[in-house]
């Protein structure tokens, strides 16, 4: 199995930034908090994500700058 980064899923699926942001009715400025780390989104989050993404959840890395 092989795992991809929420920025890298999301560009895959020709989704913006701004896109994301208004499925998942946060800011722009959540989504680039997520993408880098700094925050990440909640278990069922997660799963809207993956499923506007078009992507398993389980491939799919939310970073977590705490663990670096």
């Amino acid at each position: 199995m092989f795992q991809i980064s929420l920025a890298s899923a999301r560009v895959n699926a020709h989704k913006t930034q701004k896109d994301l942001a208004d499925y998942m009715h946060v800011t722009k400025e959540t989504v680039i908090n997520w993408e880098k780390g700094n925050t990440e989104p909640s278990i069922n989050q997660a799963r809207k994500i993956s499923n506007f993404l078009n992507f398993p959840l389980d491939n799919i890395v939310f970073l977590n700058s705490k663990s670096n």
